[in-house]
């Protein structure tokens, strides 16, 4: 494919997964979406307390991809709701959506059509993606954390994409030394916890406050 064919792929997709975001935030109830601020550091009593909407938008990603054990996720509560045509791109995109991967991503270099190639730091593996938002802001070295979808041969963003160094990773893994002694990486990176333990450092450092998200639906 031609870095236009490419680019125009995205778009569709794109286009798709944030009408899917929207149905998911839908099915998110108070609780479930006041339970993930309070381990955020987001709520006081029974009111959220985020300062902006890149920081709500990290709530969102934790209440529609994650659940507490024996209870179902928002993003699987949205598929069971709508009726989509088998081997349609709506049908390929949501089912991309919850397989969703979340770990820690190193720009390891451009791809020669479109994109880049990042490394799974905590899986030993690497992927194509492409990004509108960090088409121009990638560069190699740079680590993200962020969960990734396979709508088709690319990768996309769910919609969080934060800037990692090595001093908020510690900070992370520190913030859940009592379990994170217990996980090898590729478990890490399966565990809830960790992703909430890197947004609460990312807010807490205020790094929230020099990151844009693509996907407008997740801030809506």
């Amino acid at each position: 494919m031609l870095q236009g064919e490419i680019l125009d792929r995205y778009h569709q997709l794109r286009a798709i997964s944030t009408r899917h975001h929207s149905g998911a935030l839908d099915c998110l109830a108070r609780p479930a979406i006041l339970e993930q601020a309070k381990h955020l550091g987001l709520a006081y009593g029974q009111a959220l307390v985020a300062e902006s909407e890149e920081e709500m938008t990290l709530l969102f990603d934790l209440a529609i991809h994650t659940a507490k054990p024996g209870r179902s996720r928002a993003i699987d509560r949205y598929a069971k709701s709508v009726a989509l045509q088998p081997g349609s791109d709506e049908e390929l995109t949501l089912e991309a959506m919850r397989r969703a991967k979340f770990s820690l991503w190193r720009v390891d270099r451009r791809h020669e059509a479109a994109g880049v190639i990042v490394a799974d730091l905590l899986r030993n593996s690497e992927t194509w993606l492409v990004d509108e938002g960090l088409a121009f802001t990638a560069e190699p070295g740079m680590t993200l954390a962020s969960r990734l979808c396979w709508p088709t041969d690319f990768a996309m963003t769910c919609g969080v994409v934060i800037p990692v160094d090595l001093e908020l990773i510690e900070e992370a893994l520190l913030d859940g030394a009592a379990w994170l002694r217990r996980a090898n990486p590729s478990q890490l990176a399966d565990d809830p916890r960790f992703a909430t333990a890197l947004y609460r450092s990312a807010i807490d450092a205020g790094i929230m406050d020099n990151v844009v998200f693509r996907e407008t639906a997740m801030a809506s």
